[in-house]
């Protein structure tokens, strides 16, 4: 089995907010992310899908495609945005980073089955250089 992976990069604002909550319950559990002003995070996405080479090609998927796969369908729906009120499918959730990157699979899992015989493995997504989660669509 071979493993490959497109990095992709964007910028978003966030609030962790329970509406459920008080302020200060918020701002107790979720500290400067409660912020009521918001705060943003340089994003980095990795997508891992696996599979085996095209004997015509020698690729697992066309690295090509899959950025445009993953720009097309995530990045432009999220890049300079509000996660919590420009962005369709985080509506009703909270916008944890856990909670995006389930978002994201669910997006590019159909996708990426719809142009190779690959199939996504896992996607990492950075908040920051120190705190990342990984999916497996488990």
């Amino acid at each position: 089995m071979i493993y490959i992976s497109r990095q992709e990069h964007f910028n978003a604002a966030h609030k962790l907010h329970n509406p459920n909550w008080s302020e200060e319950r918020n701002r107790e559990v979720f500290g400067p992310c409660a912020n009521v002003n918001w705060h943003g995070h340089n994003y980095d996405l990795i997508v891992t899908v696996k599979g085996q080479p095209d004997p015509e090609t020698g690729f697992v998927i066309d690295l090509k495609q899959l950025s445009t796969l993953i720009l097309t369908h995530v990045i432009d729906q999220v890049d300079h945005k509000n996660l919590n009120l420009d962005v369709p499918f985080m509506q009703g959730q909270l916008a944890s980073t856990e909670n995006l990157v389930v978002a994201f699979w669910k997006i590019l899992q159909p996708e990426i089955e719809r142009i190779s015989s690959a199939r996504l493995h896992c996607l990492k997504l950075y908040e920051t250089p120190r705190n990342f989660v990984e999916y497996y669509g488990e």
